[in-house]
């Protein structure tokens, strides 16, 4: 079983939020981002899990959405520069609100090293 991205197309944002909670409600997948376009008249809603939960998530979106969907799709085992796009988006989506990615792993701060001086 692999890792997937489910993308959910649908036209407004309060939409877009229900779509969401259906989404998360009906399987085991992780809200990543979204992007608003037309001032937030069409939302992409992106989530993340295993191929099987995202299919479910999206097609529990689809079926019970309060709008028809414009467009959805379950990418599996997405390639690498599709993930860097989709984190450049939660990058902005976190920089919004004012907060930075938690990781797991431990971030090394660079050592600063003293100026040399230079003779002139």
């Amino acid at each position: 079983m692999g890792k997937a991205l489910g993308f959910f197309e649908i036209s407004g944002v309060v939409a877009a939020t229900d779509a969401l909670d259906l989404m998360c409600k009906a399987a085991d997948v992780e809200f990543v981002t979204w992007e608003k376009k037309l001032g937030g008249r069409l939302v992409t809603v992106i989530v993340r899990g295993e191929v099987s939960a995202v299919t479910a998530a999206i097609e529990a979106a689809s079926a019970g959405a309060i709008k028809k969907p414009v467009c959805k799709a379950v990418i599996a085992n997405p390639h690498p520069e599709l993930e860097r796009i989709v984190q450049k988006s939660r990058d902005r989506l976190l920089k919004a609100r004012g907060e930075t990615e938690q990781t797991d792993e431990k971030q090394e701060t660079p050592k600063k090293t003293p100026a040399r001086k230079t003779k002139k």
